[in-house]
């Protein structure tokens, strides 16, 4: 059957003496004028006219004819430019044409009467499409791009199907496309210049296919690619001498990923056909060399991933125009680059997991603001061997020390080699903000002698095997935050933390550091034992964590004048709290951890603490708490694994409005004496944490464990008919017993005056 599309993608259905008959179609509204002599086929027609001139630099609407099984197209095409060879020409009219122009309207009934049968307007596209032009065609099952479709869509998701090839019919009908996405299919044959008149076709996604089969296939690559700006080829198995067939043409992309492919080798020739390249992406793949000017052309490359990879080597390094460089998870050895005074635009350099033993050399002239050198084996000053040095020298290299980066701010040294560092290493670096040297193997830390850091806010020293640590007065102004834990830490001068005036976070876990209260005569030490440590009158801290410290006392006045908002004084077996060692946080304190202590007592006037919002009490052998009042505002509290049995004085009750966690199972709890906690589950005025596994006791005779959400009401009216009962027996026994004793004092009494009468 041969038809004609008016508008939209429904063809209207003629009949074959209709066909034979036609000589002349004219379309939408005079804008697309299709001239074809009776008697010549129909298939492959393309002309166009428009009747308006045309001006540089405009835009205006063409139109495109293609045929589809026996059914005719026309399809507009926007055409941009200024050079009139970049549109096409309006098209003569004979007078022939012209006279059968006048049997237009005779033409158009003659085509709507008999397409009307059967053409569908309202019929239900293949595909959801949303209200802003985009098809949702995913997971459909789809062996080819399907038909029926809006032709104005601009995003076409077309992925995790079971297409096969794909062809430049029916895709070049959907001319507006901008955005396409054929991801997880089975392509293995793309047909040659299938993009080519796909003018507003800008990113393209052919990742997980198997366009190496098209390589060996002999068929031809992708073709002229005018508009597209980002191609994603990853995970398609491709190798080194397939990469420039897939890019010969591609003159304005900018993003290209062939990442999760088979790639051993970068040489100049590969990226040839796209000029424009500003990111490239060809982490996870094999690379093991990259030849010398591979990127040599591409003057526009900004960003470059080569994550994940087996290159061992980069000397010369010499793109200066690059700002993003990622060679993490290789098996990089050294990196450096000759000397020069040009400028580098280099910003972001990760070079993570890896194995160079030595900090690697940059430019003279730089821009780098952040170094990741984690997880290789970097060691500093005399740990590092001439030997290791010396390929240095024999390539003409320089000392990483006479490089100045003058603008890094973040510096990720962790998971290494490092035993010492020396100020000086700094020295280079005046404007670092964050600095991380955790998990390597340093046993003191200087600081502030020669060096000072401005502008460092966070220093992580965590995981080391430090013992002693010195930081000189103002070499850190702008800390605020400083990560000690899981050190040796014991051996620290007492002020160190009141001299960081921007300090606001210090996490000391697993140390072994003691704390001096207010009394100066506190920080007096017997011989042979380490300094203690001010934490009062540091205005700005706000979090300390002295988890398993071993602390043994919690001096009076530890924190006066130091506003925090979290501690945790936990897992310090045997601590003692003195009275008011948390006086000064009642307006600031919100969460405190005293979990595995063993405390018998608390000493802590915890309904003072109105700002607290969590406390954590497990794990003591704790009996009693001070009552709260309706002025605190707890949101959770854990009693779990201690000593109570009543905590009705403790008035938790009053807790309702804002109490949200109640945490009590592992206490002896009496089910008489504690019967609001049934009365709160009731209400579920908080979350009982494990209320299946909180028990209570009654005391009937012998002591049995019972749940204690359940309703113990009759068993605790009985217990106390009982106990009113034993009362009053008690009651009349000791009135009996005082009677008794009452009139035997008297007769005692009685007699005594009798024998004094007879002996008168």
């Amino acid at each position: 059957m041969m038809g004609f599309l008016l508008k939209g993608p429904r063809p209207l259905s003629l009949q074959p003496h209709t066909r034979s008959a036609l000589a002349l179609i004219v379309a939408v509204a005079g804008e697309c004028l299709l001239s074809q002599t009776v008697g010549t086929a129909l298939h492959g027609v393309r002309a166009a006219c428009d009747p308006a001139p045309y001006k540089p630099g405009t835009a205006r609407t063409s139109w495109h004819v293609v045929t589809l099984r026996d059914v005719i197209y026309c399809q507009p095409l926007r055409l941009l430019g200024n050079n009139n060879s970049h549109h096409l020409q309006p098209m003569l009219l004979s007078s022939v044409h012209r006279a059968m122009l006048l049997y237009l309207p005779l033409l158009l009934m003659i085509m709507v009467n008999e397409g009307s049968a059967t053409y569908r307007a309202h019929e239900k596209p293949p595909c959801v499409i949303s209200i802003n032009t985009v098809a949702h065609c995913q997971n459909k099952s789809f062996q080819e791009i399907p038909l029926g479709l809006p032709v104005n869509i601009n995003v076409l998701y077309i992925s995790k199907n079971d297409l096969r090839n794909l062809t430049k019919t029916p895709l070049s009908l959907y001319s507006f496309v901008e955005i396409l996405d054929i991801s997880n299919n089975k392509i293995r044959y793309i047909q040659p210049d299938t993009f080519e008149d796909m003018g507003y076709l800008k990113e393209i996604n052919l990742s997980d296919n198997y366009l190496d089969r098209s390589v060996s296939d002999r068929s031809p690559g992708l073709g002229l690619l005018p508009n597209v700006r980002r191609l994603d080829l990853s995970r398609n198995s491709l190798y080194t001498d397939m990469i420039g067939y897939f890019l010969e043409n591609a003159p304005h992309l900018r993003y290209l990923s062939l990442s999760g492919n088979s790639i051993t080798m970068i040489s100049p020739e590969m990226f040839s056909g796209a000029p424009s390249l500003e990111e490239l992406d060809l982490h996870n793949n094999i690379i093991m060399d990259i030849e010398e000017g591979s990127f040599e052309y591409l003057l526009h490359l900004k960003h470059i991933n080569l994550a994940l990879n087996s290159i061992t080597c980069i000397s010369q390094f010499n793109l200066r125009q690059l700002q993003s460089l990622n060679l993490s998870k290789n098996s990089l050895q050294s990196f450096y680059t000759s000397e020069s005074n040009e400028e580098y635009q280099l910003r972001n350099v990760d070079l993570s997991d890896n194995k160079l033993v030595r900090f690697p050399v940059f430019p003279n002239i730089n821009s780098i603001t952040f170094l990741n050198l984690s997880m290789n084996l970097i060691r500093f000053g005399e740990e590092t061997s001439q030997k290791e040095y010396s390929w240095l020298e024999e390539d003409g290299g320089r000392n990483a020390s006479m490089v100045n980066l003058l603008k890094l701010t973040h510096l990720d040294l962790s998971y290494n080699n490092i035993q010492s560092i020396t100020e000086d290493v700094f020295t280079t670096m005046p404007m670092l903000k964050f600095v991380n040297l955790s998990r390597n193997c340093l046993e003191s830390f200087q600081f502030g002698d020669i060096a000072k850091l401005d502008s460092l806010e966070e220093l992580d020293l965590s995981e080391n095997l430090i013992q002693n640590m010195s930081l000189g007065t103002g070499s850190l102004p702008s800390l605020q935050v400083l990560h000690l834990q899981n050190n040796q830490l014991h051996t620290v001068e007492s002020r160190t933390f009141q001299d960081l005036p921007s300090i606001a976070t210090i996490n000391l876990q697993s140390n072994n550091v003691d704390l001096c209260g207010m009394n100066l005569e506190a920080a007096r030490q017997k011989p042979g034992t380490h300094a203690c440590i001010f934490f009062y009158n540091i205005p700005t801290l706000q979090y300390l964590n002295l988890r398993q410290n071993m602390l043994e006392t919690l001096p009076q006045f530890a924190f006066y004048g130091t506003p925090l908002t979290f501690l945790d004084i936990s897992m310090n077996l045997g601590l003692t709290i003195k009275p008011n060692a948390m006086k000064g946080l009642e307006n600031s304190l919100e969460v405190l951890h005293v979990e595995e202590n063993s405390l018998v007592q608390l000493n802590v006037e915890l309904p003072f603490l109105v700002q607290l919002r969590y406390l954590n009490l497990s794990g003591n052998q704790l009996t009693w708490l001070p009552p709260w009042n309706k002025n605190c505002h707890l949101e959770t509290l854990d009693l779990s694994n201690n000593s109570f049995s009543n905590l009705k004085d403790s008035n938790i009750p009053i807790l309702e409005n804002t109490l949200k966690n109640l945490s009590l199972y592992g206490n002896p709890l009496s089910c008489c004496a504690n019967s609001w906690i049934s009365h709160m589950v009731r209400r579920n005025m908080a979350s009982i944490i494990d209320l299946d596994a909180t028990m209570c006791q009654n005391s009937n005779g012998e002591r049995v464990e019972i749940l204690l959400g359940q309703d113990n009401s009759d068993n605790c009216e009985e217990e106390e008919i009982d106990m009113n009962i034993v009362i009053i027996i008690t009651i009349v026994l000791v009135s009996l017993l005082t009677a008794a004793v009452g009139v035997g004092c008297l007769g005692f009494y009685c007699k005594q005056k009798v024998n004094q009468t007879f002996k008168a």
